[in-house]
């Protein structure tokens, strides 16, 4: 007994296909947290007691229950990176191989909700598996994770109450949708081969509702676009009421987990939570909690126009089935994360959302002195961002348009949206009016109490809560950041406790940037400016040298706005822009983006990527056309640079050959003269007197005339 107490069991392997996809890397995630057993730790007293002798023999001694499960599995990109909860990912070159890492699991599942061409595998799998059997040295178990759309045309179980839920015990009389027909059949195969051999070979089928959670699946597409914020309004394709099973992926991988553990005797699942709810409700919580608020309904042909949806996407979203897991919430102990469904649960839903495709807002704030470049490096900032420009001045005059906007047409309120008691046509007309006549009394401009309630507004907005902002130049001064920034909620307890001021975090900017620069730089910078663009700014002379003026002021006294941000812990970066005169401000975004990180976003869409490739397909095709003319440039220069060297080698050598036949003709001068006196004379008579006589020896004849007429013999 003591031996088998010591003895050290081999935690439970479990396999998952694609554990890169949606469904499976989330349930795989989960279930590597997970011990073996832990699902029993709070189970009922009058559980049965063939469930628990069936896990304790399949778990071995209490020590297995100690261990983590092992999740290893193929991944659908061999070239991806592989899970880092994973213990093995595989990439499989054929069947076998496969078939070698499926009996060295002891639990198998096959997730066939995302990607159809794993429906031909896992019947493969589970077919190959049984073939095995007699080789089993323990059970095991083989788990499909199916989908409720094998339920989508089944007839009412009482026509005159369509309103009764299908469960469980009514799987045989399921009738699948016409797109769900291969998951129909894997399904039946599946349940067939756990019959022959249970004690060695169990099978389990999981109908699953429409999972959502995490970074979402098929609700992922309406999760983006009313995180983009870029419609008035979300779709919601047909009338609506369409009631779409679902459940939240954490909870998928607790069913998962209680059927490894408790190796239950129904052998096909339904898995959703207890809620029922239509589109309509989902689609407007979306909108409400995380989107632009409102919704319209639209055909369902418009989810065919839509190219983020996928045809699987839209069969899940326009499914109409009312289903109820008794099975689950009478037998289970499951840790629900989102039992009441999507609607009730939103607002963790979206957090999670967010995290989980790290849609992080980034919020900044660009302080400095007038001139300094604060709305050139915000606007760089939101751009490279994609953040949403805070301006006083924009923020102002929206918002009287929108107080204009609600006296003339006032929206409609939308059920169970909280709002203010105080609003209505009357508060805005109010609201509006007082606005005007502060703004008429302080000449254009606009008390703090006001600015402060509609930058707060502002900042509260859903495109500021979701992607972020950069707030430009304000707040100058220490009460305007406390007035905007600290939180209104036990204001009092904190100051009594600290001097450090308690912001209101979802408002408050992450990073504070102080551009620095002196008062010489700025006034040559304005002088430098046209005039064209400095007439009717803030940058005419007077007007300049009074707001630098202020803002020396307000930043030589001991209660700075830059004070304000240090007590909260927001230290800010300084950078001085006179060091680097750049008007593109590159080294200035340099360091802040240095700062900051990488974006937190979705990055390019497709639009934009493809516009990116082409503009810098052109660029390339610049550099190349500007690369070769160059090269052209280089070789014209050298051809002519030859022949200027050749010319000139030809005018040095002619130069040479005159000076050389002038210096002979000098030097034959004298040499002429005396042959003309001396010679001359008598050659030629010599050669007369021969061509008269003709004699047969000419050259004889001739030196012998010459020899006769030398004067040296006379």
């Amino acid at each position: 007994m003591a031996e088998e107490g010591e003895r050290i069991v081999r935690p439970k392997r479990i396999f998952i296909n694609n554990l890169d996809s949606y469904a499976a890397r989330n349930i795989g995630k989960y279930l590597s947290t997970c011990a073996a057993g832990a699902s029993l730790e709070e189970a009922e007293e009058g559980a049965e007691e063939e469930e628990a002798q069936s896990v304790q023999e399949s778990s071995g001694d209490s020590n297995a229950r100690q261990g983590l499960f092992q999740v290893v599995g193929t991944l659908s990109n061999p070239s991806g990176k592989k899970p880092n909860f994973s213990v093995e990912s595989y990439v499989v070159s054929g069947r076998d191989e496969l078939l070698n890492h499926l009996l060295e699991s002891d639990v198998i599942i096959y997730n066939v909700t995302e990607e159809p061409a794993q429906i031909e595998e896992a019947s493969w799998a589970v077919s190959a598996l049984h073939t095995e059997i007699e080789n089993f040295q323990s059970q095991k178990l083989f788990i499909l994770i199916s989908t409720v759309m094998t339920w989508a045309r089944s007839k009412p179980l009482d026509p005159d109450d369509p309103e009764i839920p299908f469960t469980e015990d009514d799987y045989r009389r399921r009738k699948c949708h016409l797109n769900f027909k291969d998951h129909m059949s894997v399904e039946k195969l599946v349940i067939k081969m756990g019959k022959s051999n249970k004690g060695k070979f169990s099978t389990y089928v999981i109908a699953s509702g429409v999972p959502y959670g995490a970074e979402e699946g098929a609700l992922h597409t309406i999760f983006k676009e009313a995180w983009m914020g870029e419609t008035p309004a979300l779709s919601i394709y047909g009338d609506g009421q369409n009631i779409i099973p679902m459940i939240h992926i954490a909870d998928l991988g607790s069913v998962v987990q209680n059927i490894v553990d408790r190796r239950p005797r129904t052998h096909y699942l339904v898995a959703v939570d207890d809620a029922a709810h239509t589109l309509e409700e989902v689609v407007k919580s979306i909108s409400r909690h995380l989107g632009p608020g409102k919704s319209q309904k639209v055909s369902k042909e418009a989810a065919f126009l839509n190219k983020e949806l996928t045809q699987l996407d839209i069969d899940h979203l326009l499914v109409n089935l009312r289903m109820e897991a008794v099975f689950l919430k009478e037998n289970f102990n499951i840790n629900w994360v989102s039992q009441a469904g999507i609607v009730e649960n939103i607002a963790s839903v979206i957090k999670e959302y967010k995290q989980s495709r790290g849609l992080l807002p980034i919020r900044i704030c660009i302080l400095g002195p007038p001139a300094v470049g604060k709305t050139t490096v915000s606007k760089l900032l939101c751009k490279h961002y994609k953040l949403h420009h805070i301006h006083l001045k924009e923020v102002i005059t929206e918002a009287i348009d929108n107080l204009e906007r609600l006296v003339k047409s006032p929206p409609e309120e939308e059920e169970e949206e909280e709002e203010e008691a105080e609003e209505g046509p009357e508060a805005w007309q109010e609201l509006l009016d007082s606005v005007k006549e502060n703004m008429e009394q302080n000449g254009g401009r606009l008390d703090d109490s006001y600015v402060i309630r509609f930058m707060k507004e502002k900042l509260k907005s859903m495109p500021c809560q979701n992607q972020g902002y950069v707030l430009d130049g304000y707040p100058k001064t220490y009460e305007q950041a406390k007035e905007l920034f600290t939180s209104e909620e036990g204001e009092e307890e904190e100051e009594s406790r600290s001097k450090a001021p308690r912001v209101d975090k979802t408002i408050t900017p992450d990073y504070v940037i102080s551009l620095d620069a002196s008062d010489d730089f700025l006034k040559n910078r304005i002088i430098n400016l046209p005039e064209s663009v400095v007439a009717g700014t803030h940058y005419a002379q007077d007007r300049f040298l009074r707001a630098l003026a202020t803002f020396r002021e307000l930043n030589t006294e001991d209660e700075t706005v830059l004070n304000y941000f240090d007590e909260a812990e927001i230290h800010p970066l300084h950078i001085d822009v006179s060091k680097d005169d750049d008007p593109q401000y590159r080294d200035v975004t340099k360091q802040i983006t240095k700062e900051v990180g990488e974006p937190r976003n979705y990055g390019l869409t497709p639009e934009e990527l493809a516009e990116l490739e082409l503009k810098q397909a052109e660029e390339s095709l610049a550099r190349e056309a500007e690369r070769k003319a160059e090269l052209e440039r280089m070789e014209a220069e050298e051809e002519a640079g030859k022949i200027a060297r050749w010319e000139e080698w030809n005018s040095r050598l002619e130069e040479v050959k005159r000076q050389e036949h002038e210096m002979l003709e000098a030097q034959s001068v004298p040499l002429r003269n005396y042959l003309m006196k001396n010679v001359m004379p008598t050659l030629i008579q010599g050669l007369n007197e021969c061509c008269k006589v003709r004699p047969d020896d000419p050259v004889d004849y001739l030196a012998e005339y010459l020899f006769k007429q030398n004067p040296q013999i006379e």
